[in-house]
């Protein structure tokens, strides 16, 4: 059975579930039941395609969500499975090649000994599960899968959204209208975890003066739970229930109560079932109270309040991803005291003491109190996500620490990675395999494996980058067709797309939050030069997606003009395409397929990013600024760099780095990218990709990013 039994909670439950859907199922489908349960599938080699090849027309309709996939096979479907051999054979392979990683035991690591707690606000592993907005989430999501992977013992805490993000439509003038679908548990590879009476486990934090009663949900990312706490119970009123509603509310009370319930309440989950963490792990500040709500753990067993601090600061360990102040909310010392004064009474301070705790200088009555101060105050190590968003959190947080030199402050740096295997596409797995066996998944973290790329042949390489390509395009084609439709856009450009977009022209790809530091608008910021750069010969077309936030008016109105920018240069309808409702399956598409990655933060406001890393895996080369994780993979010979150099003058930043931007493409990228032999292969850029992965691929690798938390985070020698 594929149920991670090493860890007891919600295993029965997981069970009882997978037996359910297996009635349902033929006897060779049985098995998948136990796979859908399970995400371990979605990195597997053959795991999505299995699926998608018993019916694929239902794989999409079901969103990649095996459990809802499986409970609506037709008769037909499964009597058909029946038949094939192909897939019998492959169900079977599937479910031993599961079974046997989770068989493994447990790698402990030097100096970490015990379970590490992972508690973070959104988790993004699969598309299937909509529980996370972005980057954060998705990096969380990473070091889920990679502590799979290492065998290394870990439990996700966070939260079971019920609306989850906001879904994104364009309407016909380009504005972004936002709506939010309901999930279902039910049809989730999730299942309620039980109390030992066998009743649904149900715990209570103390906020705003009000009791909020929670459930817990779990979910198996490998051999790793995520145990997801859910407020959407009979037991809470419909105010209390809203609080597991939406990933990120804008409402200040609510949020709150988010922030108490991932944090005391997921530090409650654990107590509740028997776990004591030997490392604490605060993804960014959202659940920070849960070192306060440890505390009092320490309290009830008879330590003072400093003893009980300290011992709690001693396992904590805290991960900034924001390099700006504005990103760090603070509240009013008022709302605070509101909210979480039960709390401080259960520590045995007064209101003032509480507070002092949540701010950057405790001393300083007319401080607003945050959560990322509580998190730096409880904890024993801090990092940054790359080497220079170390450095700027050093300068940013240098008043927690007055008697510290801005160099010296206690925050290092632990540099994103990507987990290679979920963001791998078939055609670059297919040729890496074939030329370098399995060592490349399965030591990606040591760079005399990847040597081994020099060597791969130019025109299998090729052959690999423009079946990526083609796949993409067709993939966008069928997407935005459907798109157009929703949009009530005319017919004939609705079908214009199905020959739209070149399946063999250069495609640039840019994709992420449509947040105004981005800079999205620096694609058309020269909208003459943009025009004929993209409109001209040879072709170079652009894919775009991402999402401003709902109170972000600044960002909906930069994607506003990039849409209208394009229907209004009839010239670029077939070289432009915004594709909506951007989430991992556009990501992994986007990432697979596109021939040179774009990315224009300003300086150095880019924590790390991880999309560019995911695109280099793949074969993609970087045009990107020199902020985040590209100012350390950027060697000179491996992309293209903006330097993004810091001014005072944002006008003058942005025409700069404008100017450098269609420089590189105009005179650099897209001469090198049509510079073909007699073969039609372009060999001197095929050697820049495999410079790009001998450089690339080991350094920024979640392997090496879980290596790094472990051996310098974690651990307590």
């Amino acid at each position: 059975m594929l149920v991670n039994r090493s860890f007891a909670p919600g295993a029965a439950d997981l069970t009882s579930r997978i037996e359910l859907l297996a009635e349902r199922l033929s006897p060779s489908l049985k098995p998948l039941a136990q796979v859908a349960y399970n995400y371990r599938w979605s990195w597997a080699a053959d795991g999505p395609a299995l699926f998608r090849d018993i019916n694929a027309h239902r794989w999409e309709l079901a969103n990649g969500n095996p459990v809802r996939f499986l409970s609506e096979l037709w008769p037909s479907v499964q009597e058909a499975v029946e038949h094939n051999e192909g897939l019998r054979a492959r169900i079977d392979a599937l479910v031993e090649e599961i079974n046997a990683d989770l068989a493994r035991p447990q790698r402990m690591r030097p100096g970490v000994d015990g379970q590490v707690a992972f508690f973070c606000a959104e988790f993004g592993f699969h598309h299937s599960m909509p529980i996370y907005s972005g980057g954060l989430g998705v990096l969380a999501g990473d070091i889920l899968k990679e502590a799979s992977d290492q065998a290394l013992p870990m439990v996700g805490i966070g939260l079971f959204y019920r609306r989850g993000y906001f879904r994104q439509r364009l309407d016909l003038s380009g504005r972004q209208q936002e709506f939010w679908l309901a999930n279902d548990p039910r049809n989730l590879p999730m299942a309620r975890v039980s109390a030992l009476d066998g009743t649904p486990l149900q715990l209570s934090v103390e906020v705003g003066g009000r009791t909020i009663a929670f459930e817990v949900w779990r979910v198996d990312i490998g051999r790793v739970p995520l145990l997801l706490l859910d407020t959407e119970i009979p037991a809470n009123d419909s105010v209390a229930r809203w609080t597991t509603a939406r990933l990120y509310e804008g409402n200040h009370a609510v949020r709150l109560n988010q922030y108490a319930l991932l944090g005391i309440g997921g530090a409650r989950v654990l107590a509740a079932l028997g776990i004591e963490p030997a490392v604490v792990h605060l993804n960014e500040g959202h659940p920070a109270l849960a070192t306060l709500e440890l505390a009092t753990r320490e309290i009830e067993r008879g330590a003072s309040l400093e003893d009980a601090l300290e011992a709690v600061r001693r396992r904590t360990v805290f991960t900034t991803h924001t390099p700006v102040p504005a990103g760090n909310e603070t509240y009013a010392p008022d709302e605070f005291v509101e909210a979480f004064g039960d709390l401080a009474y259960h520590l045995g301070i007064d209101d003032e003491e509480f507070l002092g705790l949540c701010r950057i200088n405790p001393a300083d009555p007319d401080e607003t109190p945050g959560m990322t101060p509580l998190a730096i105050r409880m904890s024993h190590r801090r990092n940054g996500v790359s080497a220079l968003h170390g450095k700027v959190a050093r300068a940013m947080w240098q008043p927690m620490f007055p008697d510290a030199e801005v160099e010296s402050v206690p925050i290092t740096h632990v540099t994103n990675g990507a987990h290679l295997a979920s963001f791998i596409g078939d055609p670059m797995r297919e040729l890496l395999t074939r030329r370098l066996g399995t060592a490349w998944l399965e030591h990606s973290a040591d760079p005399t494996v990847w040597e081994a790329v020099a060597a791969i042949p130019n025109e299998e390489l090729w052959a690999a980058r423009c079946e990526a390509r083609e796949q993409l395009v067709r993939y966008v084609r069928e997407r935005s067709q459907v798109e157009r439709l929703q949009r009530g856009e005319q017919i004939d450009y609705v079908t214009a797309i199905e020959t739209g977009l070149d399946e063999g022209a250069l495609t640039l790809g840019f994709a992420r939050r449509f947040a105004t530091y981005k800079r999205v608008y620096l694609l058309t910021r020269d909208s003459e030069r943009a025009s004929r750069i993209l409109s001209g010969s040879p072709p170079v077309q652009l894919l775009v997606s991402g999402k401003a936030h709902p109170n972000d008016e600044a960002g909906k109105d930069v994607l506003q003009r990039l849409h209208n920018f394009k229907r209004d240069v009839p010239a670029l309808a077939d070289r432009v395409v915004i594709v909506e409702d951007y989430d991992l399956d556009v990501a992994a598409h986007f990432v697979s397929g596109c021939d040179v990655w774009i990315n224009l933060p300003r300086r150095p406001m880019e924590a790390s990013g991880t999309s560019g890393i995911k695109a280099t895996f793949n074969g993609a080369l970087q045009l990107s600024v020199l902020d985040g994780w590209w100012d350390e993979g950027y060697d000179g010979e491996n992309g293209w760099a903006i330097p993004g150099e810091e001014d005072d003058d944002l006008e003058l930043v942005d025409d700069r780095d404008g100017e450098a931007f269609y420089d590189l493409l105009e005179h650099e990228v897209i001469p090198l990218f049509y510079e073909r032999d007699a073969n039609g292969v372009p060999q001197r850029w095929c050697e820049l990709i495999k410079r790009a992965l001998v450089t690339c691929a080991p350094a920024f690798s979640a392997t090496r990013m879980l290596d790094d938390y472990v051996e310098r985070i974690y651990s307590s020698t």
